[in-house]
């Protein structure tokens, strides 16, 4: 594990504290690594949608939606 130093305000500091004391989390360093997963997590998750976005539309009707049902129930989509 690396370690980092940040400066914050002291404003920031009493908020971090806050939510160290009120929250399940151990430490503040446990509290900045969940902040930094979930900013990740969400990142990674723009990066997906807009690269679905670029992609060709699929037609949302009643057939995409029965393969859909048969894909999720593990069934054969009738032709």
């Amino acid at each position: 594990m690396t370690t980092m130093n940040i400066s914050v305000t002291d404003d920031l500091k009493v908020f971090v504290d806050q939510q160290v004391s009120q929250g399940s989390f151990a430490s503040i360093s446990e509290y900045v690594r969940a902040l930094l997963r979930r900013e990740k997590a969400i990142a990674t998750l723009r990066g997906q949608v807009l690269a679905g976005s670029a992609g060709t539309p699929t037609p949302m009707d009643d057939a995409y939606f029965s393969a859909l049902r048969a894909e999720v129930l593990g069934t054969v989509v009738p032709a």
